[in-house]
């Protein structure tokens, strides 16, 4: 082979390279670790007072407010069971609003004076902490100089032990809020969002007849799809070390065409890993049920099961933690970038959503006869006017950067928010829309044809993987949440929008009822009413089809093709009233995120164009300066031994090196383009101007990489970092 050095090299290491033993250690069952280092309610049953523990069972499973009372014996318990974990400092983590986690660790040891220390963790400590909020995104809503933060526990979310080989850390998930109260944070609008929603679910579920029912909680299951790359590759793309994903590169001879990657057989090395990665989630509670290879070659997926949307989150931040880090201990880099190659599949976060509790479980099972459960169908109805109503909401909480070159591809949904339903409750909505719902479509059986199989049950609906919102059976999947993406942000948008429209929901039956109206009846009217003014959103075909865009702009759909079109969703004026009302955000909050929305798009552009410009011009550039220099020695050696020289090539090259030329000047004059004081218009200056000027950049390197001689190409290519693991 003769490529150049540097990559010779990396490769070279790659082959070399043995991974380390997996940690399952002989005989050991996941059952047995399953939450071992997890401070849950079964370890709290154990250690806490009868009294104690029954008080934080209530918070967390009727959410009643945590008497304060408690929180010495629950901190000497947690303090006593993190030591016996090894743990010799604690955490307060929380989640700001940079999408990553923050933490950080205090000693359990206090000096007594003595010239020695003795362990101690109060309430005080366990309930409230104080970091500096300073240099965390907020928006406006506080003063650089105003650097008090705070902290507080979050009872519902269990403290866990995270180990590490230089000593184990308690970590404690709180919510993070400014001293006057405001969120800076994502956990706070969950919790927020959560309270509202379940309000108004209950009241729906009392006017079918259940007294008193359980807290609703919103249940979320992500799928969360990632790369893996050699770490000799990653840290020779300087692109892919500061920006996550590469930003020059020539499509490889083969990519997914073949689509013999999806669901084949997993790789030896990636195996070892995931197990690893397993062991580790299962030590944290993390219950994750699903592994394979996804579509894109180096490409693969990890599906956790349901969890209720508060810890699922949490569980989330920490699961791409792990994988990150045990990544780098099997000599990889997991990237969760939306799109870290071009040209092939890029990577979301599927966020499977239902709501429910511990007494009637899921609320949005339809059962055998959807068309005679009108309690699954309310809640059913609810969705599809939350969806239609603010699809903003749900297009702006998956906003980014980076899910920009993903969202709209033929590899995930399109921009315009549709609800897909499946055949079987779309005929039964229809019927409805027609005067009422008689039968349903049943389940059939496939005759496979072979004698010695049974037969296999048919759906009544297929499934849509081209829908941003799509049923698949007893829940919604929200295909659209990036890879990289927290999952808190469409969690709070849907369980806000889900207490509007429950609340419409019960306000509308309640009303009826009172006036007399049979209570089927008014049902019924309901379920018209919402088919008849937000039906629209309802589509079963294909999303990636050229036709579906000018269908949905019939319809009134919106498509907000990017993130910039998409963030002044946040602060519409019927936004923020419906933020307002349920007490999700404040108007300075919704403001605030608008605020740090732009800035992290206009920040994000920026590290890439100035990577661009500095790989295009001290890597590429020169490069391609040294294959010009060797074709025209090569030209000039011919015509003097009086031969007459191809000039082809070099001419060829000569092209693309002046089009690269070109655009490194083009981009230069855009970074340093003066952009309004307003945050949307840099942003749109970013996208506009910047984003084409980059793509510039790339297209003249990306044919100057298939142009140039192998030996003088510096950048691990896509052939390499894609297949060779």
């Amino acid at each position: 082979m003769t490529a150049n050095p540097v990559r010779l090299q990396a490769i070279a290491a790659v082959e070399a390279f043995t991974p380390p033993p997996i940690s399952f250690d002989p005989g050991e069952e996941p059952g047995e670790i399953f939450g071992t280092n997890v401070f849950s309610l079964s370890a709290m049953q154990k250690r806490l007072p009868k009294a104690v523990y029954k008080s934080v069972v209530a918070t967390i499973e009727k959410s009643t407010r945590l008497d304060p009372d408690v929180a010495d014996a629950v901190a000497s318990a947690m303090k006593d069971w993190a030591l016996e974990k090894g743990a010799t400092h604690y955490a307060h983590v929380f989640y700001p609003l940079t999408g990553l986690t923050a933490e950080k660790h205090d000693s359990f040891l206090d000096p007594v004076g003595d010239g020695t220390a003795l362990a101690s963790f109060s309430g005080k400590t366990l309930v409230q902490g104080e970091p500096d909020a300073s240099s965390f995104p907020n928006g406006g809503l506080r003063n650089t100089f105003e650097a008090r933060g705070y902290t507080g526990w979050d009872v519902m979310s269990p403290a866990y032990v995270l180990e590490n080989p230089n000593g184990n850390t308690l970590c404690i998930p709180t919510i993070f809020i400014s001293m006057t109260g405001e969120a800076l944070d994502h956990k706070t609008p969950v919790l927020r969002s959560q309270q509202a929603m379940s309000v108004h679910a209950r009241r729906v579920l009392e006017l079918f007849g259940h007294t008193d029912p359980d807290n609703v909680v919103a249940y979320c299951g992500p799928e969360q799809e990632y790369f893996l790359v050699d770490s000799h590759f990653f840290l020779a793309r300087p692109d892919l070390l500061n920006a996550g994903r590469t930003l020059f590169g020539a499509k490889p001879p083969k990519g997914q065409e073949f689509d013999d990657h999806y669901f084949g057989a997993i790789p030896e090395r990636v195996l070892g890993f995931m197990m690893d990665t397993e062991r580790e989630l299962f030590k944290l509670g993390i219950p994750a049920k699903t592994r394979h290879n996804e579509v894109a070659p180096g490409q693969f997926e990890v599906a956790p099961m349901f969890e209720r949307a508060n810890e699922a989150s949490d569980h989330q931040q920490l699961l791409m933690t792990t994988f990150k880090s045990v990544a780098k201990k099997h000599g990889m880099e997991c990237l969760f970038h939306e799109k870290p190659f071009a040209g092939v599949n890029g990577s979301g976060k599927h966020v499977n959503f239902s709501l429910g509790n511990s007494e009637l479980g899921s609320l949005l099972v339809p059962g055998d006869n959807p068309h005679d459960n009108a309690q699954f169908l309310v809640f059913c109805a609810a969705v599809i006017r939350a969806v239609h109503k603010y699809s903003g909401l749900l297009r702006v909480s998956v906003a980014s950067a980076s899910n920009d070159h993903r969202l709209g591809a033929n590899e995930a949904p399109p921009a315009i928010i549709s609800v897909f339903l499946g055949d079987q409750l779309a005929d039964v909505f229809d019927q409805i829309a027609k005067g009422g719902a008689t039968h349903s479509k049943e389940k059939g059986t496939l005759m496979v044809g072979v004698d010695t199989l049974p037969n296999l049950t048919q759906d009544p609906g297929d499934r849509n993987r081209t829908s941003p919102f799509a049923f698949t059976g007893n829940r919604f999947e929200f295909r659209a949440p990036g890879s990289n993406q927290t999952v808190a942000g469409p969690m709070v948008m849907l369980n806000t929008i889900m207490a509007e429209a429950l609340d419409h929901c019960a306000t509308y039956l309640e009303d009826a009822v009172a006036a007399g109206t049979d209570f089927n009846e008014a049902v019924q009217a309901l379920l018209s009413d919402i088919v008849s003014d937000h039906g629209a959103v309802i589509f079963n075909g294909n999303g990636y089809s050229d036709e579906w865009p000018v269908e949905a702009e019939q319809r009134g759909l919106k498509n907000l093709r990017t993130t910039v079109d998409a963030l002044p969703e946040l602060i519409s004026p019927e936004a923020v009233e419906l933020f307002g009302r349920y007490g999700v955000f404040s108007a300075g909050e919704a403001h605030s995120r608008f605020e740090i929305g732009c800035e992290q798009y206009v920040l994000a552009v920026a590290v890439e164009a100035n990577l661009t410009l500095e790989i295009g011009a001290t890597t590429v550039l020169p490069a391609a300066l040294r294959y010009q220099t060797e074709l025209a020695l090569n030209v000039k050696a011919l015509a003097d031994a009086g031969l007459t020289p191809d000039r082809t090539g070099l001419e060829t090259v000569s092209e693309k090196v002046a089009a690269l030329t070109a655009g490194l000047a083009g981009l230069r004059t855009a970074i340093a383009h003066d952009h309004a004081a307003d945050p949307l218009e840099t942003a749109r200056d970013a996208r506009d101007l910047v984003l084409p000027a980059m793509a510039a950049v790339r297209e003249a390197a990306d044919e100057l990489e298939g142009l140039v001689a192998d030996d003088l190409w510096p950048l691990p290519t896509y052939q390499e970092m894609l297949y060779i693991l």
